[in-house]
């Protein structure tokens, strides 16, 4: 059964199970059958309102505005009829006005109910350690922002599989914590769909030490056959570890440093595009009068796909004279998107996380060393793939050339060196957290916001 409402279409209906009582809960505002507003409490209520011949296709859409007092919150809510087990797709368009930090105050929350509008236990499927919480109750689904168009009109969407136990899905449209803004949701539509496709890739790292090198162009070739065996194995990424242009040649960082692109992607990117897969590449980038510690990306057409610049530097890069990097790009690949930090950036939560704010799902990491506990933490924190590449022996208990999972879990490692390890993972597979449920899609709802003029302090 397909339940949708669109203001495209113009088609409305009535809830068709009853919704479970909401606090300060009124009847439609001139809104399409089924439509009402709530809010916590009464006295931080918003204005709420409908444009019949607003919204984004100029059908419909549901206003909220507040005024100039702190932590206004309210939102339009309805029910829809579902069956447990089946998936939804949830659709809208939103635009704001004054809102400081769309992220987290205009948004959207979905709640599973069951026939009587009572909360229903999750029995979907977790995270294996935590097995033990099978009876917890469903928490809500935040469908997460996609892109902004150039009218300021922004995607939030999601597929979510509705529990076992749940008859209703309640969906609530949010505006909350946003003195004097304003807020439109449009072309709303809650779906029946099928079971969305796995989406697999395996990712690969080479756990190696480039000792029989004295150049950078030595070190790189012998990477060569283990990025073979990794494609043999059907690698669609291969990590390979930081400055490997660098390691074991005895010459200063500034000494090896050469243009990216320049004659090491050439090098890694003429084997990306045999073995047909993504290889991230640690190397030392000659930027003018600048040095920095860089990564690179290839692509499987030989090309350089982008590359990120390490922004947290230790003692001895400094002491050398490296620059640091400013950005955080995320690179669209063709089983999803990839972010890159280097060795020191995991000592510190704020890349992975800016990483994963911009929609990072897997993060390759060339790494000389760090807490291994460390890497489990960004992994585990962010609800994003991490894999390793480092110098460390395995008994230094330092490191690992390693791939670690939503939870931070290890599910590969390299014992040897000289040795590629690979993981196949389902990108489309979500991590369910005992009373958090997807917790990586409450990151940008619930994330502490910086004010800026504490940002640099």
């Amino acid at each position: 059964m397909t339940h949708t409402v669109s203001f495209i279409a113009v088609i409305a209906f009535a809830a068709s199970a009853a919704v479970s009582p909401s606090p300060a809960a009124s009847g439609p505002v001139g809104a399409p059958e089924g439509w009402k507003t709530a809010a916590p409490r009464d006295e931080i209520k918003p204005l709420f309102s409908y444009e019949p011949k607003g919204g984004r296709s100029a059908h419909g859409a549901f206003v909220i505005a507040t005024d100039g007092r702190e932590g206004l919150d309210g939102y339009w809510f309805r029910s829809f009829s579902v069956e447990g087990g089946k998936y939804y797709s949830f659709l809208a368009y939103r635009k704001t006005t004054g809102v400081a930090v769309p992220r987290q105050s205009a948004l959207v929350r979905i709640k599973w109910l069951d026939d009587r509008g009572e909360e229903v236990k999750d029995d979907r499927k977790l995270v294996e350690r935590y097995l033990n919480n099978f009876n917890a109750t469903a928490p809500p689904e935040f469908p997460t922002d996609k892109g902004t168009d150039a009218a300021g009109w922004t995607e939030v969407s999601d597929t979510h599989q509705a529990p076992g136990g749940a008859r209703q899905a309640v969906v609530e449209l949010h505006l909350q914590w946003a003195p004097k803004g304003r807020i439109l949701w449009s072309d709303v539509s809650f779906t029946a769909v099928s079971p969305p496709s796995p989406r697999k890739v395996r990712l690969a790292s080479i756990h190696f030490r480039p000792r029989e090198g004295k150049s950078p162009e030595r070190n790189r070739r012998l990477f060569a056959p283990l990025i073979e065996e990794a494609a043999r194995r059907g690698a669609d990424l291969v990590v390979l570890p930081e400055t490997l242009t660098f390691y074991g040649t005895g010459k200063t960082f500034a000494e090896v440093a050469e243009p990216v692109p320049g004659p090491s992607t050439e090098y890694f990117g003429e084997l990306a595009k045999k073995h047909n897969l993504y290889i991230v590449a640690g190397l030392v980038e000659r930027n003018g009068h600048l040095v920095h510690n860089v990564a690179a990306l290839l692509a499987p057409d030989g090309s350089l796909a982008g590359k990120y610049r390490k922004i947290t530097l230790p003692d001895g890069e400094v002491e050398a004279g490296i620059a640091p990097g400013h950005e955080y790009p995320v690179f669209q690949t063709r089983f999803g998107k990839l972010g890159i930090m280097i060795c020191y950036d995991g000592f510190f939560p704020e890349v992975a996380r800016e990483l994963t704010k911009r929609g990072a799902e897997v993060i390759a990491w060339p790494v000389w060393g760090c807490n291994p506990e460390l890497a489990r933490a960004r992994a585990a924190e962010n609800h994003t793939y991490l894999v390793s590449s480092t110098y460390e022996d395995i008994s230094s208990n330092w490191m690992l050339t390693a791939v670690w999972d939503h939870a931070g879990r290890t599910i590969a490692s390299a014992k040897d060196f000289g040795t590629v390890i690979l993981a196949e993972v389902d990108l489309n597979e979500h991590t369910r957290w005992r009373s958090l449920g997807d917790f990586r899609s409450k990151i940008p709802r619930h994330a502490p916001v910086v004010p800026p003029e504490q940002a640099d302090k």
